[in-house]
Protein backbone atom coordinates (compact mmCIF):
# COMPACT_ATOMS: atom_id res chain seq x y z
CA UNK A 1 0.00 0.00 0.00
CA UNK A 2 1.71 3.65 -1.05
CA UNK A 3 2.23 6.40 1.24
CA UNK A 4 -0.58 8.66 -0.32
CA UNK A 5 -3.56 5.62 0.04
CA UNK A 6 -2.40 4.98 3.61
CA UNK A 7 -2.81 9.06 4.36
CA UNK A 8 -6.46 8.91 2.50
CA UNK A 9 -7.68 5.81 4.70
CA UNK A 10 -6.61 7.55 7.89
CA UNK A 11 -8.17 11.02 7.14
CA UNK A 12 -11.08 9.51 5.81
CA UNK A 13 -11.35 7.80 9.03
CA UNK A 14 -10.60 10.55 11.38
CA UNK A 15 -13.70 12.38 8.90
CA UNK A 16 -15.58 9.96 9.79
CA UNK A 17 -14.75 10.38 13.49
CA UNK A 18 -15.43 13.76 14.13
CA UNK A 19 -17.95 14.45 11.29
CA UNK A 20 -20.47 11.78 11.30
CA UNK A 21 -19.33 10.74 15.27
CA UNK A 22 -20.49 14.61 16.49
CA UNK A 23 -24.52 13.96 15.53
CA UNK A 24 -25.68 11.09 17.24
CA UNK A 25 -25.58 12.94 20.94
CA UNK A 26 -27.09 16.16 19.32
CA UNK A 27 -29.59 14.06 16.92
CA UNK A 28 -31.08 11.47 19.10
CA UNK A 29 -33.00 14.21 21.05
CA UNK A 30 -35.03 15.26 17.77
CA UNK A 31 -37.19 12.43 17.24
CA UNK A 32 -39.13 14.50 15.03
CA UNK A 33 -37.29 13.10 12.01
CA UNK A 34 -39.82 10.46 10.32
CA UNK A 35 -38.07 7.40 8.97
CA UNK A 36 -39.64 4.26 7.49
CA UNK A 37 -41.54 1.85 9.22
CA UNK A 38 -39.90 -1.00 8.00
CA UNK A 39 -36.46 -2.30 5.78
CA UNK A 40 -35.62 -5.46 4.58
CA UNK A 41 -31.92 -5.30 4.58
CA UNK A 42 -31.37 -8.07 2.21
CA UNK A 43 -33.20 -6.06 -0.14
CA UNK A 44 -31.45 -3.30 0.45
CA UNK A 45 -27.73 -4.96 0.05
CA UNK A 46 -26.46 -3.93 -2.84
CA UNK A 47 -24.96 -0.60 -4.82
CA UNK A 48 -26.33 2.65 -4.41
CA UNK A 49 -25.20 5.41 -6.41
CA UNK A 50 -25.37 8.98 -5.06
CA UNK A 51 -27.67 11.04 -6.86
CA UNK A 52 -27.53 14.18 -4.86
CA UNK A 53 -26.06 15.11 -0.89
CA UNK A 54 -25.86 18.37 0.89
CA UNK A 55 -22.27 19.54 0.98
CA UNK A 56 -19.96 17.73 3.70
CA UNK A 57 -15.72 17.69 3.74
CA UNK A 58 -15.15 14.42 3.71
CA UNK A 59 -16.80 14.24 -0.05
CA UNK A 60 -14.98 17.31 -0.86
CA UNK A 61 -13.12 15.67 -3.19
CA UNK A 62 -15.42 13.39 -4.77
CA UNK A 63 -16.08 14.44 -8.92
CA UNK A 64 -18.33 11.69 -9.47
CA UNK A 65 -19.44 7.83 -9.60
CA UNK A 66 -20.29 8.42 -6.08
CA UNK A 67 -21.54 4.99 -4.59
CA UNK A 68 -22.21 2.65 -1.46
CA UNK A 69 -22.43 -1.01 -1.59
CA UNK A 70 -24.14 -2.89 1.52
CA UNK A 71 -23.81 -6.19 2.00
CA UNK A 72 -25.32 -7.89 4.85
CA UNK A 73 -22.94 -10.06 7.08
CA UNK A 74 -23.42 -12.98 9.65
CA UNK A 75 -24.06 -11.05 12.63
CA UNK A 76 -26.77 -8.54 13.34
CA UNK A 77 -24.21 -5.67 10.82
CA UNK A 78 -24.15 -4.66 7.51
CA UNK A 79 -20.51 -4.35 5.76
CA UNK A 80 -20.56 -0.72 3.68
CA UNK A 81 -18.38 0.68 0.93
CA UNK A 82 -18.17 3.75 0.02
CA UNK A 83 -16.60 4.42 -3.32
CA UNK A 84 -15.95 8.04 -5.51
CA UNK A 85 -13.84 8.78 -8.22
CA UNK A 86 -11.87 11.73 -8.11
CA UNK A 87 -9.24 13.82 -10.10
CA UNK A 88 -6.57 11.49 -8.96
CA UNK A 89 -8.28 8.28 -9.18
CA UNK A 90 -10.90 6.58 -6.93
CA UNK A 91 -10.92 6.62 -2.99
CA UNK A 92 -12.72 4.74 -0.90
CA UNK A 93 -13.88 4.06 2.58
CA UNK A 94 -14.67 0.84 4.59
CA UNK A 95 -17.33 0.72 7.34
CA UNK A 96 -20.05 -0.82 9.31
CA UNK A 97 -23.64 -0.30 10.01
CA UNK A 98 -26.24 -1.51 12.20
CA UNK A 99 -30.00 -1.15 13.60
CA UNK A 100 -29.31 0.05 17.04
CA UNK A 101 -33.23 -0.81 18.02
CA UNK A 102 -35.68 -3.01 16.17
CA UNK A 103 -38.39 -1.28 16.97
CA UNK A 104 -37.17 1.86 14.96
CA UNK A 105 -35.43 -0.17 11.57
CA UNK A 106 -35.13 2.86 9.54
CA UNK A 107 -32.80 4.34 12.29
CA UNK A 108 -29.58 2.82 11.45
CA UNK A 109 -26.61 4.36 12.43
CA UNK A 110 -22.96 3.77 10.18
CA UNK A 111 -19.43 3.61 12.16
CA UNK A 112 -16.26 4.38 9.55
CA UNK A 113 -13.40 4.25 12.56
CA UNK A 114 -11.65 1.26 13.47
CA UNK A 115 -13.42 -1.20 15.19
CA UNK A 116 -11.92 -1.18 18.17
CA UNK A 117 -12.80 2.57 18.37
CA UNK A 118 -16.51 1.22 18.47
CA UNK A 119 -17.31 1.44 21.96
CA UNK A 120 -16.63 5.56 21.81
CA UNK A 121 -20.78 6.57 20.77
CA UNK A 122 -19.24 9.65 19.17
CA UNK A 123 -17.34 7.46 15.96
CA UNK A 124 -21.21 6.60 14.93
CA UNK A 125 -23.15 8.37 12.66
CA UNK A 126 -26.77 8.59 12.38
CA UNK A 127 -28.17 6.99 9.09
CA UNK A 128 -32.30 7.49 9.44
CA UNK A 129 -34.05 6.60 6.05
CA UNK A 130 -36.36 8.74 5.64
CA UNK A 131 -38.42 7.77 2.32
CA UNK A 132 -37.35 4.32 0.24
CA UNK A 133 -39.28 3.11 -2.86
CA UNK A 134 -41.35 0.48 -2.57
CA UNK A 135 -39.03 -1.35 -4.64
CA UNK A 136 -35.95 -0.38 -3.25
CA UNK A 137 -35.30 1.80 -6.48
CA UNK A 138 -34.33 4.68 -4.45
CA UNK A 139 -34.07 6.08 -1.19
CA UNK A 140 -33.09 9.05 0.67
CA UNK A 141 -31.32 9.30 3.62
CA UNK A 142 -30.14 11.82 6.49
CA UNK A 143 -29.58 12.42 9.78
CA UNK A 144 -31.91 14.20 12.55
CA UNK A 145 -29.56 17.00 12.49
CA UNK A 146 -30.45 17.62 9.32
CA UNK A 147 -26.51 18.69 8.61
CA UNK A 148 -26.76 15.05 6.21
CA UNK A 149 -28.92 14.07 3.35
CA UNK A 150 -28.48 11.97 0.57
CA UNK A 151 -30.41 10.60 -2.44
CA UNK A 152 -29.30 7.37 -3.62
CA UNK A 153 -30.57 4.94 -6.43
CA UNK A 154 -30.03 1.66 -8.10
CA UNK A 155 -29.07 3.02 -11.00
CA UNK A 156 -26.46 5.74 -11.91
CA UNK A 157 -29.42 8.36 -12.70
CA UNK A 158 -32.73 8.82 -11.43
CA UNK A 159 -35.38 10.81 -12.86
CA UNK A 160 -35.65 14.30 -12.40
CA UNK A 161 -39.22 14.06 -11.29
CA UNK A 162 -38.53 11.63 -8.58
CA UNK A 163 -35.35 13.68 -7.44
CA UNK A 164 -37.03 16.86 -7.19
CA UNK A 165 -40.00 15.18 -5.21
CA UNK A 166 -37.80 14.18 -2.88
CA UNK A 167 -35.99 17.32 -2.44
CA UNK A 168 -39.71 18.71 -1.88
CA UNK A 169 -40.29 16.67 0.72
CA UNK A 170 -36.70 16.87 2.62
CA UNK A 171 -37.68 20.54 2.70
CA UNK A 172 -40.52 19.91 4.25
CA UNK A 173 -38.76 17.69 6.91
CA UNK A 174 -36.40 20.94 7.73
CA UNK A 175 -33.35 20.25 5.46
CA UNK A 176 -31.76 23.25 3.05
CA UNK A 177 -32.16 21.48 -0.24
CA UNK A 178 -30.77 24.69 -1.77
CA UNK A 179 -27.32 23.34 -1.06
CA UNK A 180 -27.45 20.06 -2.35
CA UNK A 181 -24.53 18.80 -4.87
CA UNK A 182 -26.40 17.11 -7.93
CA UNK A 183 -23.39 14.00 -8.81
CA UNK A 184 -22.92 12.72 -11.84
CA UNK A 185 -22.22 9.35 -12.26
CA UNK A 186 -20.95 8.54 -15.71
CA UNK A 187 -19.30 4.52 -14.60
CA UNK A 188 -21.80 1.81 -14.86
Amino acid sequence: MNHQHRLTRLLLTVASIFLIGVTPLQSRADATLPTVASVDLQRYAGQWFEIARLPMWFERNCVGDISATYSVRDDPRISVLNQCRTKDGVISANGVAEVPDPMHPGQLRVRFAPAWLSWLPLVWGDYWILALDPQYRWVMVGAPSREYLWILSRTPSLEQQQIDALKHQAQTLGFDVHKMIDVRNDSP
